[in-house]
Parts: structure tokens; C-alpha cells; sequence
């Protein structure tokens, strides 16, 4: 079962497993349209193999019957907004700790064989020391991080509590097709595809950029390599990029002049920017294997091809939350 099924990194994992053979269960949030959010792009050969089942994930009883009969749980649900987080904080705990919360207790009933549980690199903060290992400490420098660790601490607990068998991955910023605008590369590519200004917050702030098909094999090493559970691992590239960089290399990729600029309304509070963000990824490559295998310019180039062709399903102009 993944849950967040719906969402960016959560459609591309349920479209490899499903490829891959496994039989699937999506978990999205129900609402009164029957949108399974970004499941709906699925090739349609893929989406008729998935079961999908519509809940909440602060409702125990339906999380719990989401989990009977399955053997892996992928949990990726959550509201991951950082903006969202300062204007609603309540909401953002209740389905990231609550909701966590009722998804292990759920998995410690349904015996499961391995949880994957989904943490971010947010939960560092800004880089003590760099590159970020998973020893770095945990740093809640907005809502949204907050309630990430308190997840991630209770993913801990119930391995060290219960012997439940989590393994927890830790993805950097992921970006590729289907991410929403909410994400700052999105951002970029929508507005210099549609207009002659890129709009941005803080131009200086540095990531570590994984193409999404990077992170589903990260999240698959970890469901699959035996003897990790209660363990951590980063999913990061290891490299970083300052936005501004990051900004010129979608223009140079787009091809035409376009101009950079900085909208105050996009900055975050000073104390809760997180200005740099670079893994160490040894542990993920010596224990899982796993190596990054996506170059940032060509993941570029994959993401402005696919949104250039769903441009409609984007609001370039407006700021997204």
C-alpha cells in the first residue's frame, strides 16, 4: 500500500510497482469530486491494476482497514507545504503526526513486513555542517519541519517500542514531471515558459535536486535490502545548487531572455529560511546500493518537455502555497 498515493513522488512509486508487478493499493484523501489526484495520470493500463481506496489519514478505522492483507506499506501521505504550515499549523499535525500516528498503529496490527516511512530533509534545517549526514540534528524551523520530526520520531519509537520494522528515507528536494507549483522548480519552468519575469523568493537559499525516478529506487532499495529496519537513510544527489544558478540553467535550457526577480511576498520568515541543504548519501549507497543516476540538466530538460505539454494544468502567475 502507499499511501499519499495521489501526490507527486506517490503516483510515480504506485506507476513502478505497478510495472514491476506488484499488486498495489493507493490510499488518497477522499473528497466529494472522486479525485485521486495525480493517479488520474497514469497510462490507463497501469491505473486499472491499482486498487484505490479513499480515506483520511487522521480517521484510524479507515487507515486500518486500508492496511488489512497488505505486506509493505510506502506511507509518503502529508501536507508538505512550508507556507500552508505557517497559515495552518493545527491541520498540518493533525496529518502529519496524528495521521503518522494512526498509520503505525495500524501497521503493528496488520504485521507487516517492512514500512517504508517518508521523512524530508527539511527536518535538518539550515546546514550545521555539510554535506548533511543522517546524525545531523533536527532543527524544526517551520510548522511543516516541526511535524516531520515528530513524525519521524514516532516511526523511531514504534521500531525501538514494538519492534515494528520501519526503515525511514530521507529525500531531498525532489523535483520531475507532475510536481506541482508549490515546488520551486516548477515555479521556475511555468513562469518562464509562459512570461518574460521569473518571480522568486530567496534567490541565495541552495538544495540538493533528485529527479524523481531517482528517489522511487531509493524508496524500493529500502523496502527490499533485509536486516535495515529502524535505520535512516538521505536521498540526495550529494551535489547543491543556489537558486539563482538554478533559475539561469531552466532559462538557458528554455532558450529565450528572461528576467529574475525577487517578490517579497515569496520570502520566508528570516528565522525559519532554511538556506543550504546538500546530503551525504554514503549510508544510502554503501547499505542500499543506491546511486543517483539522473544528472540535474537532464532531469531539467525531462521536467520544462512534460510541463511545456501540461501547461494548462498550471497557474504561472499566481503564487501557490
Amino acid at each position: 500500500m502507499v499511501t499519499g498515493a495521489g501526490g507527486f513522488i506517490g503516483s510515480h512509486l504506485v506507476e513502478t510497482l505497478v510495472a514491476s508487478g506488484a499488486q498495489v493499493r493507493a490510499f488518497v484523501r477522499y473528497n466529494s469530486r472522486g479525485d485521486w489526484g495525480l493517479l488520474s495520470m497514469l497510462p490507463a493500463d497501469r491505473l486499472r491494476q491499482v486498487e484505490v481506496i479513499a480515506g483520511d489519514l487522521r480517521d484510524p478505522a479507515a487507515v486500518g482497514a486500508a492496511l488489512q492483507g497488505v505486506t509493505h506499506v510506502f506511507h509518503l501521505a502529508a501536507l508538505i507545504a512550508i507556507p500552508y504550515s505557517y497559515l495552518h499549523p493545527g491541520e498540518v499535525v493533525e496529518t502529519n503526526v496524528i495521521g503518522t500516528l494512526n498509520v503505525l498503529q495500524a501497521a503493528r496490527q496488520a504485521g507487516l513486513e517492512r514500512l517504508v516511512h517518508t521523512s524530508t530533509s527539511e527536518v535538518y534545517g539550515t546546514a550545521l555542517r555539510v554535506p548533511i549526514d543522517e546524525n545531523h540534528p533536527l532543527q524544526g524551523q517551520s510548522p511543516y519541519s516541526a511535524s516531520k520530526i515528530g513524525a519521524d520520531k514516532l516511526a523511531e519509537s514504534f521500531y525501538r517500542a514494538f519492534d515494528l520494522p520501519v526503515v525511514t528515507v530521507r529525500p531531498f528536494n525532489t523535483y520531475g514531471p507532475r510536481q506541482s507549483a508549490r515546488a520551486v522548480i516548477p515555479t521556475i519552468i511555468t513562469q518562464a515558459l509562459s512570461g518574460d519575469v521569473i518571480r522568486l523568493g530567496n534567490l541565495e537559499a541552495r538544495r540538493d535536486l533528485t529527479y524523481v525516478t531517482d528517489t522511487v529506487a531509493g524508496f524500493l532499495r529500502a523496502a527490499e535490502t533485509p536486516g535495515i529496519e529502524g535505520q535512516t537513510f538521505n536521498l540526495g544527489t550529494g551535489t547543491e545548487i543556489r537558486i539563482r544558478d538554478l533559475a539561469r540553467e531552466i532559462v538557458a535550457l528554455i532558450g529565450r531572455e528572461i528576467e529574475i526577480q525577487v517578490d517579497p511576498a515569496r520570502l520566508r520568515p528570516e528565522k525559519s529560511e532554511v538556506q543550504r541543504l546538500i546530503s551525504d548519501n554514503r549510508r544510502a549507497q554503501e547499505v542500499l546500493g543506491w546511486v543517483p543516476q539522473v544528472p540535474l540538466r537532464e532531469g531539467l530538460a525531462h521536467t520544462i518537455e512534460w510541463i511545456a505539454a501540461h501547461l494548462d494544468h498550471y497557474r504561472p502567475q499566481s503564487y501557490q502555497l
